[in-house]
């Protein structure tokens, strides 16, 4: 018996550029093997890349909306980085680029040693923030 694999386009290229590995409607988007979920994050927290390939976007985050994307792509970002073993987080440091750097809960805050001062999680002075960002302009 012969076996059709049906209509599925796969990936669209153009110039060397993936063009559909993201997917938007107006209910959500999706990323084909990374899964996206929605949940309440801390304030100020859009979303959340995680090491077991999830992906967490804020509840205040409108589907559908620019700043899903944005959020998306910024996390993806940072998914790919972990699949690579470029970036990794645990509960009390982040290794990137093979330099550890540590991590502590500081008054309720999220901190992350940084060319020796403590600065929050997911700010930009942090090298893979700023380069997750690159993708945001």
């Amino acid at each position: 018996m012969g076996f059709k694999l049906g209509r599925e386009r796969g990936l669209q290229v153009s110039s060397g550029e993936i063009k559909n590995k993201l997917r938007f409607n107006q209910d959500h988007a999706s990323v084909p093997g990374t899964p996206i979920l929605r949940k309440d994050l801390g304030k100020d927290i859009m979303g959340e890349a995680n090491m077991d390939g999830s992906i967490y976007i804020n509840n205040s985050v409108e589907p559908g909306s620019e700043e899903e994307e944005k959020v998306l792509i910024h996390e993806m970002r940072h998914a790919t980085d972990m699949k690579i073993g470029k970036l990794r987080y645990e509960d009390d440091y982040i290794k990137y680029n093979g330099e550890t750097y540590d991590r502590q809960t500081i008054e309720g805050q999220d901190m992350i040693q940084y060319e020796g001062k403590w600065i929050e999680a997911g700010s930009m002075e942090l090298p893979w923030e700023l380069e997750a960002n690159n993708g945001n302009k």
